[in-house]
């Protein structure tokens, strides 16, 4: 009667892959895991309900008018501030509320326009930009500043702290700033010293004057 027969291989190949097949469902699974964590720590505090709206001042000086605006695909909810008086470049662009700052760098590319050259070529997208985070799932942006952003990411920063100067960098035809307000993931109308701006839709033009009530608190 014939013994065992070998084939001349380890006998115990076999139980090598095991254990290793086992350890690299166990690493994926703790792979998913983690996914599935970070998601959740995103996705988790967006989900719950936004806090009361801040007290939003318009993101410029104390007493000044300036123009409000909009035009047709400019989207829902953008505003323009246009000066309506003095020079517009290197206006200071202030806090429209206090918060810590998010982003505050460039935004797609920066063109070509400054003051000395103001018909330069267009970048695209928003320039330098700020973005600032006010709790509550509340948020405000800033875009098209003139030079590099006043502040750092993570910098606390309270109402009519400036921020930047005004300018025309990304895709922008003229010195403004562009501004919008956001409640977690949409932007919504904006409000300023707690009445609605008025701007809700980009279907036509859009011009308005108010005066900013962007000023230091009284001791």
């Amino acid at each position: 009667m014939l013994g065992p027969v070998t084939t001349g291989r380890p006998t115990t190949a076999r139980s090598h892959r095991r254990p290793r097949s086992r350890a690299i469902r166990v690493l994926l699974a703790l792979v998913a895991a983690a996914a599935v964590l970070g998601v959740a720590v995103v996705a988790v505090p967006m989900l719950r309900p936004a806090g009361p709206r801040p007290l939003f001042q318009m993101p410029v000086t104390c007493g000044e008018t300036w123009q409000l605006s909009t035009y047709p695909g400019h989207d829902d909810y953008d505003v323009d501030f246009f000066p309506t008086e003095g020079e517009t470049w290197g206006r200071p662009v202030l806090a429209s509320y206090a918060g810590t700052v998010t982003v505050a760098g460039i935004n797609g590319s920066l063109g070509g326009r400054n003051p000395e050259n103001p018909d330069g070529p267009r970048g695209r997208g928003g320039g330098y930009w700020v973005k600032i985070d006010h709790g509550g799932k509340w948020e405000t942006q800033y875009l098209h500043m003139l030079e590099p952003p006043l502040v750092t990411v993570g910098q606390k920063v309270a109402q009519g702290d400036q921020i930047g100067r005004l300018g025309s960098t990304g895709n922008s035809g003229a010195p403004h700033l562009h501004y919008e307000q956001r409640r977690g993931w949409e932007k919504v109308e904006t409000h300023f010293d707690g009445t609605p701006s008025g701007i809700t839709t980009d279907e036509r033009e859009q011009i308005l004057r108010r005066v900013s009530n962007n000023c230091p608190a009284v001791p």
